[in-house]
């Protein structure tokens, strides 16, 4: 299955390659350095670049900071708010690791 940002990461190199962005470049015709995912190099990159977080990696985080706000809620509404949104976040984690299993 190809990858779903493939057609505009494709579009991008070849505007690039028309502006001669890749001549001269720093190890041209030597072979790349191991790659732990080949298929999503580039996006694991421009993510690294970008400092962008994966969707699972943001929910977790929002759990954990859910779990520590609820240790500290005394009144019973607030609480009752919290533990809803903590089970959304749950059950949004829940279907981004689905989705992951399943295409990623």
């Amino acid at each position: 299955m190809d990858h779903p940002l493939r057609g505009l990461i494709d579009q991008i190199v070849e505007n690039a390659e028309r502006r001669g962005e890749f001549k001269d470049l720093p190890g041209a015709g030597k072979p790349l350095a191991h790659l732990d995912d080949p298929q999503n190099a580039v996006l694991h990159r421009m993510m690294q670049e970008a400092d962008a977080k994966s969707p699972v990696v943001v929910l977790r985080r929002q759990i954990l900071e859910a779990q520590d706000k609820l240790k500290t809620l005394t009144d019973e509404a607030e609480r009752k708010s919290e533990m809803t949104r903590l089970s959304e976040l749950h059950m949004r984690l829940a279907v981004e690791m689905e989705a992951f299993r399943k295409y990623g």
